[in-house]
């Protein structure tokens, strides 16, 4: 499954190129002309809480390291492990794609981004920590968290201007294929430590 969204991603890519790289599809002229007819603040606003989010030092340092402590204070290394090269292996991979396909983004832009606009950066961070947080803790409830948190972040990407909607689900493609194909040689491992008993370090320091 990992290694399929990345073949949909290089396939996107490549008839992004085709088609020339700064030449968006009709229909995502059409829905970004709607959202641009549509912005107020109190739209505004939160996407821009949103880009905070899912980029630039809270989403490349801050974020990954709260969860990195946290799982290791929940006495979680393996699962730390696989994070953090996820992490790394999915912001390598979206910056190759970017820097090879060179896509320029959107004219009607409320923000300043750094180059090439597919596949979108916040939207792999995005589905990235959804899809890897869903493998850790295996629960429902994370797993529908992390799909709305990821629509909502390809949703303001196009919003702000940011991203053509090919690159939001070229994004959200990469995230989650490469938490899944990381996963794979960690699958024994994280299965084990979940299966283990947890407690947190501080709660055992105190029982002791």
């Amino acid at each position: 499954m990992g290694a399929g969204a990345i073949v949909l991603v290089v396939l996107l890519a490549l008839v992004i190129v085709y088609r020339e790289a700064d030449k968006p599809f009709g229909f995502e002229v059409e829905f970004m002309s709607v959202l641009v007819a549509s912005r107020a603040d109190v739209l505004t606003v939160p996407a821009l809480v949103f880009n905070a989010l899912g980029g630039g030092i809270l989403s490349t340092f801050v974020v990954p390291a709260v969860i990195v402590v946290g799982l290791l204070l929940w006495r979680r290394p393996w699962a730390a492990a696989y994070f953090v090269v996820a992490a790394i292996a999915s912001a390598t991979v979206t910056r190759v794609i970017k820097v090879i396909v060179a896509r320029p983004r959107p004219e009607d832009i409320l923000v300043t981004p750094d180059f090439g606009s597919f596949p979108s950066g916040h939207s792999a961070n995005a589905a990235l920590l959804a899809t890897a947080l869903g493998i850790i803790f295996l629960r429902t409830w994370i797993w529908i968290a992390g799909a709305v948190y990821t629509l909502l972040m390809m949703l303001s990407r196009t919003y702000l201007g940011a991203h053509w909607i090919s690159d939001t689900i070229g994004g959200a493609l990469v995230g989650a294929g490469v938490a899944v194909i990381v996963w794979a040689p960690f699958a024994y491992q994280l299965y084990r430590e979940h299966r283990l008993p947890h407690r947190p370090i501080w709660e055992r320091a105190t029982s002791a």
